[in-house]
C-alpha cells in the first residue's frame, strides 16, 4: 500500500512540475510575443515619423517652388493643400483595401508565424 502510495505522490510531483513548467513556457511566450509587437510597432512608428518629417519638408519645398511660378506664395501652399485634399478623399474613400486589409493581413502573418515557429520547435 506504501509502495502506491509513493507512486501517486510521485506522479502528484511530475504533474506539478509539469504544470509549473507550462506556465512558465506560457510567459516566456507571452513575453516573447509582446516585445516582437512593441518592437515592431516601435520600428515602425520611428520610420513613419521619419517619413512624415520628409513629407512635410517635401510639401513646403513644393509649395515655394508653385509660388515662384504663380508669382504668390499663397497660390503654392493652396495648391499643395488641394493636392493633399484630394488624396486624402482618394484615401479616405479606398481606406479598407488601402489601410485596414493589410493591416489584418499583416496582424494574420504575424500570429501564424509565431504559430509555425512554435510548431517548428515542437518537431
Amino acid at each position: 500500500m506504501e509502495r502506491a502510495f509513493n507512486k501517486v505522490e510521485d506522479i502528484i510531483s511530475h504533474l506539478k512540475e509539469y504544470i509549473n513548467n507550462r506556465i512558465a513556457q506560457l510567459k516566456i511566450s507571452a513575453a516573447e510575443y509582446s516585445s516582437r509587437i512593441i518592437a515592431t510597432f516601435l520600428s515602425n512608428l520611428i520610420g513613419a515619423f521619419f517619413f512624415l518629417c520628409f513629407i512635410v519638408f517635401a510639401s513646403i519645398a513644393l509649395a515655394l517652388l508653385l509660388a515662384k511660378f504663380t508669382g504668390e506664395e499663397y497660390w503654392g501652399f493652396l495648391i499643395v493643400a488641394a493636392l493633399y485634399l484630394v488624396l486624402g478623399a482618394f484615401f479616405w474613400k479606398l481606406r479598407g483595401k488601402l489601410i485596414r486589409r493589410p493591416i489584418r493581413n499583416a496582424l494574420l502573418r504575424q500570429l501564424f508565424k509565431e504559430e509555425e515557429v512554435n510548431n517548428d520547435e515542437k518537431m
